[in-house]
């Protein structure tokens, strides 16, 4: 048995923004990723964000 330890919630328009990006072919970089940097680095009063991986592994 396995205990969610941390079970997303999508809802539909989530889920329809992943898979608009999963169809790019750009998952882990590309305009979505760049947007966010971008977004939080100004929402944090930096001049750079990078976005990363946790690399984890269920």
């Amino acid at each position: 048995m396995k205990i969610p330890v941390a079970k997303p919630y999508l809802d539909a328009e989530d889920a329809q923004s992943a898979y608009d990006v999963i169809l790019t072919g750009w998952v882990t970089q590309g305009a979505k990723v760049q947007a966010f940097e971008e977004n939080f680095a100004q929402y944090v009063g930096a001049k750079y964000a990078v976005a990363v991986s946790s690399c984890t592994k269920s």
